[in-house]
C-alpha cells in the first residue's frame, strides 16, 4: 500500500473528479492521503472531505505564499484542530523565492504554527523554499521538534540540501518527496534522498501540482504517488514493497491522531 502524505485534492480542479480520483486511488493501491490546508477561508472544504472519507486525513494552517487572506492566532489553529481528523498544523513555514520585502509578517505566521503544534501535540508539515537557513533557525527558537520537547513534523517537497534534510532529522522530522525527485533535472536532490534514512522518508503529491515522471506536465493526483515511491527504491536498490510499506509505516508513527482516528492498517 501507498500514502500520500501531502496532496490539495480540495482544490477546485480535483475537486470536481472527486469519484475518479478515488477510484484511481483505489487501483493502484494507495489507501490513504491527508489534504493539507492553505488559508482559513477554505478550510471548511478540507475538513468535510476528511469527515466524508475515512481515508483522507486534514490539516490546519495558512501557507507562506497566501499574504492577502486572514492571519491565524494561536487559539483559533488550537480550536481548528481540535477534531479527530485534523492530525496536523499547517502547512506552515517560509518562501523568499516568490515574495520579497519585509517577510517579518511570514515569520511570524511561522512562528504562530509552531505554537500551535506544541499547543496540539499535532506535528508540523513544513513549507520551505530559499529560506532553509531561517526555517531552521526558527524551529529551533520556538522549540519545535522531538529533543526541544515538541512534537516531530515533516519537510514537505523537500528540494533542500542534504545539510538541511539532516538538521531536520536530528530534531525528529521526517523529509517527504514529491514528484521532483523523479525529473531528470533533479541529480542534486535525488543524491539527497538516496542519503536519507528509510525510517525518516515519507512520499507525497502535492497535488494538483508536479506531477511525477511519466506524467510530468499533467495534473497530479493521489494515484500517481507509487511513481515517487518507485523512483525511490530504483534510487536505494530497495524492493517496491520495502519502500511502500516503510513509507506507510512512517505515515502513521509520525500522524499519531491518524492512527487514533482509526483505518490505519499499519495496527497491529
Amino acid at each position: 500500500m501507498y500514502i500520500d502524505s501531502h496532496c490539495h485534492i480540495n482544490f477546485p480542479e480535483l475537486a470536481a473528479r472527486m469519484p475518479e480520483i478515488l477510484a484511481k486511488m483505489a487501483e493502484n493501491q494507495v489507501t490513504h492521503a491527508l489534504c493539507v490546508s492553505v488559508d482559513l477561508p477554505d478550510f471548511p472544504g478540507v475538513l468535510a472531505l476528511a469527515e466524508q472519507y475515512p481515508h483522507i486525513y486534514a490539516s490546519v494552517g495558512v501557507h507562506p505564499d497566501y499574504e492577502d487572506t486572514p492571519e491565524p492566532t494561536v487559539q483559533q489553529l488550537v480550536e481548528l484542530a481540535d477534531h479527530p481528523k485534523i492530525v496536523a498544523i499547517g502547512e506552515t513555514g517560509l518562501d523568499y523565492y516568490r515574495l520579497e520585502g519585509d517577510l517579518e509578517w511570514q515569520r511570524e505566521r511561522f512562528r504562530t504554527h509552531i505554537r500551535a503544534s506544541r499547543e496540539t501535540r499535532k506535528p508540523l508539515i513544513i513549507h520551505t523554499r530559499s529560506a532553509s537557513e531561517d526555517t531552521i533557525r526558527i524551529l529551533k527558537e520556538e522549540g519545535a521538534g522531538v529533543a526541544a520537547g515538541g512534537v516531530a513534523g515533516v519537510m514537505h517537497c523537500f528540494t533542500e540540501s542534504l545539510a538541511v534534510a539532516e538538521a531536520a532529522i536530528e530534531m525528529g522530522f521526517y523529509i517527504s518527496f514529491s514528484g521532483i525527485v523523479t525529473f531528470k533535472s533533479a541529480k542534486e536532490l535525488q543524491e539527497v534522498a538516496r542519503a536519507v534514512p528509510m525510517e525518516r522518508i515519507l512520499v507525497e503529491t502535492d497535488s494538483p501540482y508536479l506531477a511525477p515522471v511519466p506524467y510530468r506536465g499533467k495534473m497530479n493526483e493521489p494515484g500517481y504517488v507509487p511513481h515517487v515511491a518507485e523512483f525511490i527504491a530504483n534510487l536505494k536498490g530497495l524492493p517496491l514493497r520495502e519502500v511502500a510499506d516503510r513509507t506507510s509505516e512512517n505515515f502513521f508513527n509520525l500522524f499519531q491522531h491518524a492512527r487514533k482516528a482509526g483505518h490505519d492498517p499499519c495496527a497491529p
